[in-house]
C-alpha cells in the first residue's frame, strides 16, 4: 500500500520556486546570476510598520490570536475597503490568513466537491489550478491571446460557464502578465456572471497598488455590487508593503463564506502570526505617502524592460498596465538553435538555455498555462535589470 496520498499526483511544483532553486544553485558554483524570477519587492518594509511590531512585542502581544484576525486589523481591513474600493464590509465580514495562499486554499477547501469546476484565465499565476485540484475541483483553464493583453473576454467566459462551474478566478493586475483589467473590461465580465447566477467570484486583488499611468484600479464588487453575495474580494499587504516575509493575506465575502473558512483555519493553523497582524494594521492605518514612490520606480523599471525586450530579436513584450511582471512571447525563437548547440523547442528550453548561458533566471510561460512565452519579474534594480536586458539581448541574437 502506498504510503503518501494520490492527491500528490495531481499536481506539481511551483514552477517559480523551482526556478528560483536553480538560480541558488547556480550561483552557489561561483556563477553571476540575475534572478528575476521571484515575485516579490526589492524594498524594505517601511520602518513605522517595522517599529509597529516592535511596540507589539514589548506590550506583550504574542498569545494566540482569534482565528479569523485580531479585532483591530480586520477594522482596518474593512475601512481600507471602504476607503480605497467602496466596498461596505464589516469587521465580522472579514478574515486573515497567513498570506493570500491560505486564504485562496481555505476558499476552495471549503467550497469544492469533488468535480465542481474552477474558470481559470490563462496566463494564471501557478498555485491556481494546483490549489484547485488539492481540493477535488477541476481547473478549466481559458486562453487568452496577446492581441488582447492577455485579458478574459466576455465571450470566452461565457463559452466556459458549464453547470458545474462553482467559481471564476479573476487576477488584476495579473501575476504573471501584469494585465489589468479596466471598469469597462471588467463590467463586460460582470454582465456575463450576473446571468450565472450559480458561479462565485474570486477577485485575487493582490497588486492592487501597482498600476500605473493613467489607470484606475477597480475590483469585480465595485463595479457589479449585485455580485457581493457571490464574491470574494481577497487582498493582502504582500506586494504594495513590502510584507512578502510578514505572511499576511485577507479577505471580505459572505457570512456563509467566512464562518466556513474560519472553522478549517481553527483546526489548521489558528490565527496568524500576532506581530506581523499588529504591523499589518499600522500598514493600513498609517502613512500611504511611500506608495506612489514606489509605483513610480516600478513604473520607470517596466518601461526600461519593455523597451529593451522588444529591442531583443525574436522577442515581443506586450507593456501591462500593473504589477511588477512582462510577459514577453518568444515564439519566433521556437526551433532555433541555441550557442550551446541545442534546438529550442520550448520556451522551458529557452528559459534554461538563457539561464545555462547568460546567468539570467526567468520562468518559462507554459508553467503559467501559455507559451512560448516567459515571466520577467522587474521588482530589482535599474541597473540590474539593464544588464540582464543586455543579456538576453545578446542570448536571442546569437540564436541560429
Amino acid at each position: 500500500m502506498a504510503f503518501l496520498s494520490d492527491a500528490l499526483s495531481r499536481v506539481k511544483p511551483s514552477a517559480t520556486m523551482v526556478v528560483t532553486q536553480k538560480a541558488r544553485d547556480l550561483k552557489a558554483t561561483g556563477r553571476d546570476v540575475i534572478s528575476l524570477s521571484v515575485g516579490e519587492p526589492d524594498f524594505d518594509t517601511p520602518d513605522n510598520i517595522k517599529q509597529a511590531a516592535i511596540e507589539a512585542i514589548r506590550r506583550g502581544e504574542t498569545k494566540y490570536p482569534p482565528v479569523l484576525g485580531i479585532p483591530p486589523l480586520r477594522e482596518a481591513i474593512a475601512k481600507k475597503f471602504q476607503r480605497e474600493n467602496g466596498l461596505d464590509y464589516k469587521a465580522a465580514d472579514v478574515i486573515v490568513g497567513t498570506g493570500g495562499k491560505q486564504i485562496l486554499y481555505n476558499a476552495f477547501l471549503v467550497s469544492l466537491n469533488k468535480g465542481d469546476e474552477v474558470i481559470i484565465p490563462a496566463p494564471f499565476w501557478v498555485s491556481y489550478p494546483d490549489m484547485v485540484l488539492l481540493n477535488g475541483g477541476e481547473p478549466v483553464i481559458v486562453p487568452t491571446r496577446i492581441e488582447d493583453g492577455y485579458k478574459l473576454t466576455p465571450e470566452a467566459l461565457e463559452r466556459a460557464i458549464a453547470p458545474r462551474t462553482k467559481w471564476i478566478i479573476l487576477n488584476s493586475p495579473s501575476n504573471p502578465s501584469g494585465a489589468a483589467y479596466s471598469r469597462d473590461e471588467l463590467k463586460a465580465l460582470t454582465d456575463v456572471l450576473v446571468r450565472h447566477p450559480h458561479v462565485w467570484v474570486l477577485s485575487d486583488d493582490m497588486y492592487e497598488h501597482l498600476v500605473y499611468g493613467d489607470f484606475v484600479f477597480t475590483t469585480p464588487v465595485q463595479v457589479e455590487p449585485s455580485l457581493k453575495s457571490r464574491a470574494l474580494t481577497m487582498n493582502g499587504v504582500s506586494k504594495a508593503y513590502a510584507m512578502t516575509g510578514w505572511r499576511i493575506g485577507y479577505a471580505a465575502g459572505p457570512a456563509q463564506l467566512i464562518k466556513a473558512m474560519d472553522m478549517v483555519q481553527g483546526q489548521q493553523t489558528s490565527g496568524a502570526c500576532t506581530i506581523a497582524q499588529w504591523a499589518s494594521v499600522e500598514a493600513l492605518n498609517g502613512p500611504q505617502d511611500f506608495i506612489p514612490v514606489r509605483r513610480k520606480a516600478f513604473e520607470e523599471r517596466r518601461d526600461l524592460v519593455v523597451s529593451m525586450l522588444n529591442q531583443a530579436r525574436h522577442v515581443k513584450c506586450p507593456k501591462p498596465e500593473g504589477a511588477f511582471y512582462v510577459y514577453p512571447s518568444v515564439a519566433e525563437a521556437i526551433g532555433l538553435t541555441a550557442p550551446s548547440g541545442n534546438v529550442i523547442k520550448t520556451d522551458e528550453d529557452f528559459v534554461t538555455e538563457l539561464l545555462q548561458e547568460t546567468g539570467v533566471a526567468v520562468v518559462h510561460g507554459s508553467a503559467f498555462g501559455a507559451g512560448p512565452n516567459f515571466r520577467v519579474s522587474y521588482a530589482t534594480s535599474l541597473a540590474q535589470l539593464e544588464d540582464a536586458c543586455k543579456k538576453i539581448q545578446a542570448f536571442t541574437g546569437a540564436l541560429r
